[in-house]
């Protein structure tokens, strides 16, 4: 049984070739521009004879940074700008993402590995305790407006485009008004505001401390909410509801 599967950058001999490497549970596998049989040879001026090393586990897989001086970032392509970095030296750094993209900096040019890894498992049900549930960290309630403008600042890098400016305000008016025809700049503000209030990104307006004023606003929002996965790729359905589905 495989655990993950690698497919190799465009650069390599295998272009074209449809080859991908596959890994069973604590197989490894050598990458770079000099590896001997049985590696993955990346044809790069830019990358280190031995550049780094994958290790295939269960239901995860580590990566090795052998690069004495180069950083690589493992980006998770399906979560909006989320990754991790991997200092050089640093050796057997468990990586938690089901698809993965290794980002080698080669002499200028960005050369992406990906990794396919195994569906996660996940607790199912409940814990079986009593007692009073758990408050949630975010209360968002998916059918009013503001949870529309959150999803419309957050459109552009979860429609895979991780570093996207983010929408004007116009853009954001002119995106609601399939499903909220009287969207307005005003509206739309206001709406913000209270999402910074709701997900205590400043003090609501009836405490005594005003508190620091909130400079980027919607980039701390949208940071916030994608790191937390509080709108996500599926949520952007709230976009196209007819008028009337979506209310504050």
């Amino acid at each position: 049984m495989y655990s993950i599967i690698v497919v190799p950058p465009p650069t390599t001999e295998d272009e074209g070739t449809g080859t991908q490497y596959r890994l069973a549970p604590g197989e490894r596998l050598v990458f770079g521009r000099s590896v001997s049989g049985g590696g993955l040879r990346i044809g790069h001026d830019g990358v280190s004879r031995r550049a780094g090393e994958i290790a295939a586990h269960g239901t995860f897989w580590t990566l090795s940074n052998l690069s004495a001086h180069q950083t690589y970032v493992v980006e998770n392509p399906e979560g909006a700008g989320e990754h991790i970095k991997m200092a050089p030296g640093r050796l057997d750094a468990p990586v938690p993402f089901e698809f993965s993209r290794i980002v080698l900096p080669a002499a200028g040019d960005l050369l992406p590995v990906e990794v396919w890894a195994p569906r996660h498992d996940y607790l199912r049900g409940e814990d079986g305790t009593d007692g009073e549930p758990t408050a949630p960290a975010f209360s968002v309630d998916r059918t009013k407006r503001y949870f529309a403008v959150l999803a419309a600042l957050c459109e552009p890098r979860l429609r895979g485009a991780p570093h996207a400016p983010l929408p004007t305000m116009d853009q954001v008016v002119e995106r609601l008004r399939p499903a909220w025809p009287a969207a307005s700049r005003t509206s739309v503000q206001w709406n913000i505001d209270y999402l910074a209030v709701k997900l205590r990104l400043k003090p609501g307006p009836e405490t005594a401390e005003p508190g620091p004023r909130l400079n980027g606003k919607k980039e701390s929002l949208v940071s916030l909410a994608l790191r937390f996965d509080l709108v996500r790729e599926d949520d952007l359905v709230v976009l196209a509801a007819p008028s009337g589905q979506v209310r504050r």
